[in-house]
């Protein structure tokens, strides 16, 4: 199964309600984001057990160790929870710019150092949510 089919499968996994707006928020990313990598994560660890909610990635940027080695990991990630949606934004240097920058304005949120948590997307405004997400991008391309 490719990327985009395991996407599909997870989001039509989901609750009706979450597969209407994971589909939207999906939708949202892509057109923000043209051309991006895909990533799936289905939230299990190599011996094949669940260690978190399965992610949707997006983009593409090197994690720098302090030992010298390195990894490739998405941008931005996407996953349903219990409690609603997270939108991930990872690589930032500065803990405190997403709260600081887009917490006021963002809604109906809980906005920590790489996480944008909410219940629904009616709770939020969207057009901000894009902003951190350009940004968060932005921000890590530029580190490349």
């Amino acid at each position: 199964m490719d990327v985009n089919e395991q996407i599909a499968t997870y989001i039509a996994s989901l609750p009706q309600s979450k597969q209407n707006e994971m589909q939207e928020l999906h939708q949202r990313i892509l057109q923000t984001l043209p051309g991006s990598k895909l990533w799936f994560l289905d939230g299990t660890n190599a011996e094949g057990k669940i260690v978190s909610n399965p992610n949707i990635g997006y983009g593409l940027y090197t994690i720098k160790y302090a030992d010298g080695t390195s990894r490739e990991f998405y941008q931005i990630g996407l996953s349903a929870n219990s409690t609603g949606i997270s939108v991930y934004i990872l690589g930032l240097e500065d803990k405190k710019y997403l709260a600081n920058t887009f917490g006021e304005k963002i809604g109906k949120a809980s906005v920590t150092g790489y996480c944008i948590k909410f219940k629904t997307l009616k709770d939020i405004n969207i057009d901000v949510l894009e902003e951190a997400i350009r940004y968060g991008v932005d921000a890590t391309n530029k580190k490349e």
